[in-house]
């Protein structure tokens, strides 16, 4: 918890013997993440390729290629955008020495890529986005291949949305070249792709389940409070008096929490955090540094570092007809398929006090929200969101109709 994803891949990593090296592929904002990694102490070599033009994972593929050189020994091929349950999923499909590429079973495969298998298990074809799929097992983006059996097809043309698919090169090395590419299998709950934004704190659950260990950091100071079910408190962290912890829940180090603040199941809150009096927070990632006001909600929503939340600040996380909740991505209205989801919330934004957020509303980093308001659209980050209402003040007429408003002795 509380580590960009690309940690939890190295992690993962650094634990597999076959592996020797690390290439990573990186475009935008490169600058941090190889200053991150840098940062870091890791046992495998790491190696950057800057992928200049980012026209598809065909291409980021191709680059590393060009980069490397093209071998024979096994290589593994993850995206850095999935989230997985079982991380040893790496050392074992490098173990076998196979070429495989890993399928996982979901309830609506139209917007993947569709795997077609075999009689004997092997990879037939991959189907980008069918919309009359056969088949409910899709590509999760974790590959185990020899490159000189995959390189001389990589050229492939540009798809329709004009990127250069990796999986048009699987296809045309099964098809034309006979590879042989056998699919594992791993079940739904062990896999995310986090490409929407509740994806997030899909994540955070799945890790909050799989890997959150009941333990208080040595240096964390608890006045009476209530802490039900597994929870971590990091080092410095100070639980103030009335404050209720729901498990499982994720508390990072030199953190201030209350006094009489209830945190519920499945919230992650990060290092050097504010959350003031009697705030509640549920099923919510709290990234670092960001402050919360006393009297504030917020509820299945991402609050990004810095972030400043002004008192009764209130984050809906519920639709008034009970719908699922949606959010604008690229343009188009798009359903979370969720019942309940609150607000994605930009580094260093503020609000004001008694601001209320409606479900599905995204706040752009750096951006100011006015005291009092109802945020029922996006606001786009450098913004300013004001409303303004024109104050009406009338007389009270007294019984007998004058307009004397003196005190009575």
């Amino acid at each position: 918890m509380c580590k960009p994803l690309i940690l939890w891949h190295l992690d993962a990593l650094e634990q597999v013997p076959e592996i020797n090296e690390i290439i990573i592929v990186v475009g935008y904002m490169k600058e941090k993440i190889i200053s991150l990694v840098n940062s870091l102490s890791l046992k495998k070599k790491i190696r950057f390729v800057e992928q200049e033009d980012e026209l598809g994972t065909g291409h980021a593929v191709k680059t590393a290629l060009e980069k490397i050189g093209v071998t024979s020994e096994p290589t593994l091929i993850t995206y850095s955008d999935l989230f997985l349950g079982k991380w040893d999923l790496y050392f074992t499909l490098t173990s076998s020495g196979e070429s495989a590429i890993v399928g996982v079973p979901v309830p609506d495969p139209t917007n993947y890529g569709v795997l077609y298998l075999k009689d004997n298990n092997q990879l037939e074809k991959i189907v980008e986005k069918p919309s009359k799929p056969s088949s409910n097992l899709i590509n999760a983006g974790i590959y185990v291949i020899r490159p000189n059996e995959i390189s001389k097809y990589i050229d492939t043309p540009p798809s329709p949305r004009g990127e250069i698919e990796f999986t048009d090169a699987i296809n045309r090395a099964v098809s034309e070249g006979g590879l042989s590419i056998a699919v594992k299998t791993i079940d739904k709950e062990s896999w995310i792709d986090i490409g929407l934004p509740w994806n997030l704190l899909e994540a955070n659950k799945l890790a909050l389940d799989k890997f959150l260990k009941d333990i208080l950091g040595s240096n964390s100071k608890e006045c009476p409070a209530c802490i039900e079910g597994p929870a971590y408190i990091g080092d410095k962290t100070t639980i103030k008096p009335g404050t209720y912890i729901e498990g499982p829940a994720y508390i990072g180090e030199n953190a201030k929490i209350g006094p009489n603040t209830r945190i519920r199941p499945y919230t992650v809150i990060c290092n050097n955090t504010r959350i003031g009096f009697s705030v509640e927070i549920k099923s919510s990632l709290i990234m670092e540094h960001a402050k919360i006001s006393h009297f504030a909600y917020v509820g299945d929503s991402i609050i990004c570092d810095h972030v400043n939340l002004g008192a009764g600040t209130m984050i809906a996380n519920l639709r008034f007809d009970d719908k699922p909740v949606k959010s604008l991505i690229r343009g188009k209205m798009i359903s979370s398929g969720r019942r309940k989801f609150g607000s994605v919330i930009g580094s260093y934004a503020k609000t004001g006090v008694n601001v209320s957020i409606l479900p599905g509303v995204k706040i752009g980093c750096y951006s100011w929200i006015y005291p009092g308001v109802i945020v029922a659209q996006d606001v786009p980050s450098h913004s300013f969101y004001k409303v303004l209402i024109k104050p009406y003040i009338t007389p009270i007429k007294n019984e007998e109709g004058d307009e004397d408003h003196e005190n009575a002795d």
